[in-house]
């Protein structure tokens, strides 16, 4: 490599680090500006068909704001109840299923203890007074019950109530604007070697739209599944589950393996043999795998073709810099940034690392 190459990889690298550092600090600004972004991408057609019957761009974003108000609010009504219950009883749960898994262990501290007596008879070591097996411990030292990552992903930097007005006005101004944003964005885009800037920005958020309308069938359908099949093995509160799997599969990973470890802890708690504690994840995780392995590949087509070792480090590092909705925008950002790429050089590298 020329010393012009490492001096390149070498700013890329730090104008990398630079850019990161930025979305983490300012994740206050740039959270709800990529959600909103991402959902005005999936309501334009519906406010430019709104257009067409006569209704004016602001009139059309008034109205397409309050009917998904209104079924935010409609969701929350239903769903508050079952959350409520859940919340509730959280503590009872883990108790109880921290209680059967201490049980589980008990043969296994046993033989541990038993190995280690035996030990100390063959060398001759006596063992320090305080650090027998069993001694209490001080409150506090066996960590919090709950896993980090949960408490990840009920978190948000300013708030849910401030993120979501603010994803709202976003939304609301730009479909009020009409396609100013597009227009202005085509202005300090590079010429595509490909069509027009305004064409590649609109099948950017094409691609996106179709992302976000394809997840949420599959979710949903995948949701229903995993609902019919908790009511099968009894697992409390069926269509809790069918809600959480619909709403954190828009998680790539990270939700799923939320999905596993809270049936776990549930199925821990609430039955008593070890197979039917393992059936609720294992159902899951079956369930999972068919959808991602027969149903998605053929649900996205060509319209998101990006690696899966892309995804994943894309999902890693947005959940790292903003929590639950820097995995939900990683993979259409990444399918949008592919999309530029393409469009603005053929032979780009990044478009190559991109590709499947």
């Amino acid at each position: 490599m020329s010393s012009t190459d490492r001096r390149s990889t070498a700013l890329v690298i730090l104008a990398t680090i630079a850019v990161a550092a930025v979305l983490y600090v300012a994740q206050e600004v740039f959270i709800p500006l990529a959600v909103g972004l991402l959902l005005t991408a999936l309501f334009r057609p519906v406010a430019r068909g709104l257009s067409r019957v006569g209704l004016g761009a602001p009139i059309s974003a008034t109205l397409i704001v309050l009917v998904c108000l209104g079924l935010l609010g409609a969701t929350g009504y239903f769903v508050a109840g079952p959350v409520r219950n859940w919340v509730s009883d959280a503590p009872k749960t883990l108790a109880a299923a921290r209680s059967k898994i201490d049980k589980l262990r008990r043969p296994i501290k046993q033989v541990s203890q038993a190995v280690q007596k035996a030990q100390q008879e063959v060398t001759g070591e006596s063992q320090q007074p305080g650090a027998q097996q069993g001694t209490p411990q001080p409150a506090g030292s066996s960590g919090s019950m709950i896993p980090p990552f949960v408490g990840r992903i009920f978190s948000t930097t300013a708030g849910i109530l401030g993120t979501i007005l603010q994803i709202i006005v976003i939304v609301f101004l730009v479909l009020a604007t009409g396609d100013l944003l597009t227009r202005k964005l085509a202005l300090i885009m590079p010429k595509p070697v490909r069509g027009t800037s305004e064409q590649t920005v609109e099948e950017a958020e094409a691609v996106v739209r179709r992302y976000l309308v394809v997840t949420a069938v599959i979710n949903l359908g995948q949701a229903v599944i995993v609902a019919l099949v908790m009511w099968l093995i009894g697992m409390p509160t069926p269509p809790l589950w069918g809600l959480l799997t619909f709403v954190f599969e828009f998680l790539p990973y990270i939700g799923a393996l939320f999905m596993v470890a809270s049936l776990t802890v549930t199925a821990f708690a609430t039955f008593d043999g070890l197979g039917h504690i393992v059936l609720a994840p294992l159902a899951y995780v079956v369930i999972s795998t068919i959808q991602n392995n027969a149903v998605s590949p053929f649900a996205y087509g060509s319209g998101l073709r990006v690696n899966p070792l892309a995804i994943l480090l894309g999902v890693v590092l947005g959940w790292f810099l903003w929590g639950v909705a820097g995995a939900f925008v990683a993979v259409p950002l990444l399918a949008a940034v592919k999309i530029f790429a393409e469009r603005s050089n053929p032979n780009s590298r990044l478009a190559a690392v991109l590709a499947e």
